[in-house]
């Protein structure tokens, strides 16, 4: 075995090549981020306004963050996170 071999083995290896590649997500015709693998999964972040409150949101997979793209796009959906409340003049 060559030195070269575990390299090259590792980049041959679908699963460890998908864990370095960052991936656009799209749903239907608007791209709604990119999902950027690290360490314990893939983090998301939003280019669209409407996907704002995945932003930074790690999620396990690639599949799980297009799914929660999907679901957030939504008519109805919810936001996954609370906005911060609001301060009114007195």
């Amino acid at each position: 075995m060559t030195s070269l071999q575990p390299a090259l083995k590792s980049i041959s290896d679908p699963i460890l090549h998908e864990r370095m590649t960052a991936r656009v997500i799209e749903v239907g015709e608007t791209t709604a981020g990119i999902a950027v693998p690290e360490h314990g999964g893939v983090r998301f972040y939003s280019s669209e306004r409407s996907f704002d409150t995945l932003d930074g949101t790690l999620f396990r997979s690639f599949e799980q963050a297009t799914r929660a793209a999907r679901e957030r796009s939504r008519p109805g959906a919810r936001s996954l996170r609370q906005p911060a409340p609001r301060l009114q003049a007195v």
